[in-house]
């Protein structure tokens, strides 16, 4: 896979809320995130444990990491390491690239999000916050610069020998300007 079908992410794992296990008892300690994408290499990335935050725990970790352009998620899971040198999943979310790509924000705008954790019976499990953030590709330029989101253009209108009231629209054909 070429670096053109790939999109660069920065995530960082900020922290948890409302954690427990089995949804009885409270995460006591050792909670951490794997973070995974759909690529080719089924990338992961895992942060350090929090060894006192609790049902609470704080990471602020952050990773750069690769996504095909096709993926349509990422999955961040928060697991607890056991007394019996184990781990347990306490809760899953996928976070839609939906969430962070398109719409009218410029390249590497900063997007601060929370999902619900579900465990593996499909039930509500605490919330995980992160921030990610769209890398802008490096190999895009516009006269020596970074490639921005919009470009200026003037227009001219459809019928300029028409006059606009207050209130009233104009239609113009937008002219691109370099």
């Amino acid at each position: 896979m070429g670096t053109n079908n790939l999109r660069v992410l920065e995530i960082t794992v900020i922290s948890g809320e409302d954690l427990s296990i089995n949804r009885r008892q409270p995460v006591k300690k050792n909670a951490f995130v794997t973070i995974k994408t759909a690529s080719f290499k089924d990338q992961m990335m895992m942060t350090k444990m929090d060894k006192d935050g609790g049902s609470y725990p704080a990471w602020d970790e952050k990773f750069v990491m690769n996504m095909p352009m096709h993926a349509r998620y990422f999955t961040a899971e928060v697991r607890c390491k056991t007394n019996n040198a184990g781990e347990r999943i306490i809760g899953t979310a996928r976070i839609p690239a939906s969430d962070f790509l398109g719409g009218y924000v410029p390249e590497n705008y900063l997007h601060f999000l929370s999902y619900r954790l579900w465990d593996t019976k499909g039930e509500r499990n605490g919330i995980i916050n992160l921030s990610v953030r769209v890398k802008s590709s490096p190999e895009i330029k516009v006269n020596g610069g970074a490639a921005s989101c919009s470009r200026p253009w003037s227009g001219a209108a459809a019928g300029a020998d028409q006059k606009v009231s207050d209130g009233g629209m104009v239609t113009g054909i937008p002219v691109w300007s370099a």
